[in-house]
C-alpha cells in the first residue's frame, strides 16, 4: 500500500508521537485550549492544526529536495551551523514530554490497576525499549495500527458521550466565546507539538513528488487534530469539573460508566505513551545512526536500548518529581517559544525560499 505511506503514514507517525502523555489523557487540551473557555477552544485547534498542516507541507518537500531525512540534514539547510541549537531544545523537549508520558503512566496504571505509579513509569520503559531495539520497520507498523485502533476507540467514545450528554455539550459548546488568548495559546501548543517533526522525517523517505509531499503535510495536520476535536468535544460534558483533573479522560471515563469500553480505552491510551517515548528516542537514534552511515557503518543494535534506557530514566526521575499537572503547566513556556524560533519561522521563511527557487 504505496499510497498509505506516501500520505498517511506521515500523519500517523506525527499523530502518535504528539497524543502521548497529555494530549491523549485530555490534559494537554484543558491547558491549551479549555482554559481560554469552551467555544475559544475550538478556535485555538483549528489554529494548531492550521499550523501543522503549512509546516508539515514546508518540511516533507524540502526534505524531498534536499535528501535530509534525520533532523541534523534537514536543519542544516535552514539554520546551517544554528542547527545545533535546535538539537539542545530537542534534548530538553524530549526530557520533558516523555516525563509527562511517564508521569501519565503512572498516574494511569494507578487509577486503573491500583498499583505504584513508578511502576506503570517503568512497565512503559520497558515496552518502550523493546520496541525501538527493532528500529524503523516495526516502530512504522505499530505507529500504524495503533493510530487507526484509536482513531475506533475516539469515535465509541464521542458517540456514548454523545448519546448521553448531548445536552450538556450542546449548551457548553453554544456559550460565550470565552478567553480572548486562544490564537497564542493555538500557536504556542502548535509550536511545541511541531518541534518533533524533524526527527520524525524518516516516514518522509516514501515521498517523491511535490504534490505527495504537500499533501501529505496537509493532511498531516488533520490527522493530528481529529482525536484532539473528539475527545475535547466529549470533555464539555464535564464541565467545568473537569479543568481540574490530573487525566480528565479517566474522569469522564469515570462519569460515564461504562467499564468494558473505559478497559479498552485505558490499554489504548497507554500505548499512546508507548508511542510517544518511541518517537522522540527513534529521532535521536536515526541522527545517531546518520552519523554511523556516513562513516561507512551501521549504528549497533544495542545502542538504541541505551539512548532509550538514558531518556528514560532521567523522564521518570522528573516524571516522580514534579506530576503530570505540574510538568504540563509550568514545562513548556520558553522552549516552545524557541522552537517557534529555530524551526517554524525558519521552514515557513528560509525553507518556502529554498523550495520556489528549486530546480523543480
Amino acid at each position: 500500500m504505496i499510497w498509505f505511506k506516501k500520505y498517511l503514514l506521515p500523519g500517523f507517525v506525527f499523530q502518535s508521537v504528539l497524543i502521548g502523555g497529555g494530549y491523549g489523557t485530555g490534559r494537554e487540551l484543558v491547558e491549551f485550549f479549555l482554559t481560554t473557555g469552551p467555544v475559544a477552544g475550538y478556535l485555538g485547534m483549528v489554529v494548531s492544526m492550521i499550523v501543522w498542516g503549512l509546516v508539515m507541507a514546508v518540511t516533507y518537500e524540502l526534505a524531498r529536495l534536499t535528501k535530509s531525512y534525520d533532523y541534523k540534514s534537514f536543519l542544516t539547510q535552514i539554520l546551517g551551523k544554528g542547527w545545533i541549537i535546535y538539537e539542545v531544545l530537542l534534548i530538553l523537549i524530549a526530557i520533558l514530554v516523555v516525563s509527562v508520558m511517564a508521569s501519565a503512566a503512572g498516574e494511569l496504571s494507578a487509577e486503573a490497576l491500583g498499583i505504584d505509579p513508578l511502576n506503570g513509569s517503568i512497565a512503559m520503559m520497558i515496552l518502550v525499549g523493546v520496541i525501538v531495539f527493532f528500529g524503523t520497520p516495526l516502530i512504522e507498523k505499530v505507529f500504524s495500527v495503533w493510530s487507526i485502533a484509536l482513531y475506533a476507540v475516539y469515535i465509541v467514545l464521542i458517540i456514548i458521550t454523545w448519546t448521553v450528554y448531548s445536552s450538556e455539550i450542546s449548551a457548553v459548546a453554544t456559550s460565550a466565546l470565552g478567553d480572548s488568548s486562544w490564537f497564542v495559546g493555538g500557536i504556542r501548543y502548535a509550536g511545541y507539538n511541531i518541534a518533533i517533526l524533524p526527527a520524525l522525517l524518516y516516514s518522509a523517505k516514501y515521498l517523491e513528488t511535490r504534490n505527495e509531499a504537500v499533501s501529505a503535510g496537509l493532511i498531516g495536520g488533520l490527522i493530528g487534530m481529529v482525536p484532539a476535536i473528539l475527545i475535547y468535544t466529549a470533555m464539555l460534558s464535564q464541565y467545568p469539573e473537569i479543568v481540574s483533573e490530573a487525566i480528565p479522560a479517566n474522569y469522564l471515563m469515570a462519569q460515564l460508566d461504562a467499564p468494558i469500553f473505559s478497559a479498552i480505552f485505558q490499554i489504548i491510551l497507554f500505548g499512546t505513551f508507548i508511542e510517544t517515548g518511541i518517537g522522540y528516542i527513534h529521532g535521536f537514534n536515526e541522527r545517531i545512526a546518520a552519523i554511523y552511515a556516513s562513516k561507512g557503518a551501521a549504528m549497533p543494535s544495542f545502542m538504541r536500548v541505551v539512548v532509550a534506557a538514558v531518556v528514560l530514566i532521567t523522564a521518570v526521575f522528573f516524571a516522580n518529581l514534579f506530576g503530570l499537572i505540574g510538568l504540563i503547566a509550568e514545562g513548556y513556556g520558553l522552549i516552545t517559544w524557541g522552537f517557534i524560533i529555530v524551526y517554524v519561522v525558519p521552514v515557513l521563511t528560509i525553507g518556502v525560499y529554498r523550495i520556489y527557487h528549486s530546480s523543480e
